[in-house]
């Protein structure tokens, strides 16, 4: 397993990060805080045909057929520059949804909940059922609902939404339903399992673009501000959070490159593990760093105008996708628990 990268691969991320700049300015996104929409859809159609959305598509089918490490690359770009949208929705659906591949439509994606049959909180109490949360509703031409049954689509116009009047991340608005309908299957359990694993990834690629935007972020702040005549990235305390900050995200990031690599070569290790690993370092790294970069910026990072903020909410919304911490640990400790077993089986049958 090879973790440098090649030529290609650091002008792919050059690229990206190019584009980001000049299409998706922070000043220019930022003009849609709080609007049902946020996504510019001639922006949208130009990470479309850049390539964002079929990455992973076998070249016989329109795609430039690349692994997820090559995505990976790209999706922690999109993370860095706090690109919104249903990104990772977008390019799972790619070869699945017609139009998603070049951006011409938008694609959400949901978890569909599984409430069980029969259940009941003690005393007999019945358990309330919470509702089910999507994001850029106004956005989507498709919305796909993925379960252990696999994958349906659903028309997002016949759904009874309400608008979510303050979102965590004013670049994600969200609506609430009570239910979804059956809608039409288009896939079986092979690509819900897929898509949660890869999804995932390129979820945590998400978070080390932003962990890494916020690190930049404090130590250009810490080296600008003074204090008692001189830069407060020279005091010990600013230092460290900034030095656990760089830490943080290398650690993450390898975990993430690791996991993408893993899924492309799945003979080297067990990508289903690595992904929870990944997905868990990396949410780790974007919440932390946010708070730190705020730490860092004082009084004046608590203010709207200082955009750490948007960092920390959107890490946030994406700490909640393809897993929450609980999950993430929890499936970690049962796969560790089944190699353990398994080692004493062996070691006792020896």
């Amino acid at each position: 397993m090879d973790f440098e990268l090649t030529e290609f691969q650091s002008d792919l991320a050059a690229g990206v990060r190019g584009l980001c700049e000049g299409r998706f300015a922070l000043d220019t996104l930022r003009r849609a805080e709080g609007s049902d929409r946020v996504v510019e859809r001639d922006g949208w159609r130009q990470l479309g045909g850049a390539g964002v959305f079929n990455l992973c598509l076998g070249e016989d089918t329109g795609g430039l057929g690349l692994g997820l490490a090559d995505a990976a690359l790209v999706f922690e770009e999109l993370g860095r520059a706090l690109v919104p949208g249903p990104l990772v929705a977008s390019h799972l659906a790619a070869g699945l949804i017609e139009g998603a591949d070049d951006g011409s439509v938008v694609v959400g994606l949901v978890e569909r909940p599984n409430h069980g049959s029969g259940a009941t909180a003690p005393r007999g109490l019945a358990i309330p059922v919470a509702p089910v949360v999507i994001e850029h509703l106004a956005d989507l031409d498709v919305l796909l609902a993925v379960s252990d049954e696999g994958v349906t689509s659903i028309e997002p116009s016949t759904l009874d939404a309400t608008r979510m009047a303050r979102p965590m991340d004013p670049l994600t608005p969200l609506w609430s339903v009570s239910s979804l309908p059956a809608g039409t299957p288009v896939a079986g359990t092979d690509v819900s399992s897929r898509w949660r694993r890869d999804g995932a990834v390129l979820t945590a690629a998400l978070q080390i673009g932003a962990a890494a935007w916020t690190t930049e972020l404090a130590v250009e702040y810490a080296k600008q501000r003074k204090q008692f005549g001189r830069p407060i990235g020279g005091f010990q305390a600013i230092k460290h959070l900034c030095a656990d900050m760089v830490v943080r995200t290398e650690v993450a990031r390898a975990a993430v490159h690791a996991a993408a690599v893993t899924v492309d070569q799945p003979d080297v290790g067990d990508a289903l593990v690595a992904a929870a690993g990944a997905k868990l370092l990396a949410d780790e790294a974007a919440l932390a760093n946010g708070r730190s970069c705020i730490q860092v910026h004082g009084g004046m990072g608590f203010t709207w105008e200082v955009p750490a903020h948007l960092a920390y909410k959107r890490a946030r919304v994406l700490a909640t996708q393809f897993g929450t911490d609980h999950e993430l640990a929890e499936s970690l400790a049962e796969s560790l628990a089944e190699s353990l077993a398994e080692s004493l089986v062996q070691s006792l049958a020896d």
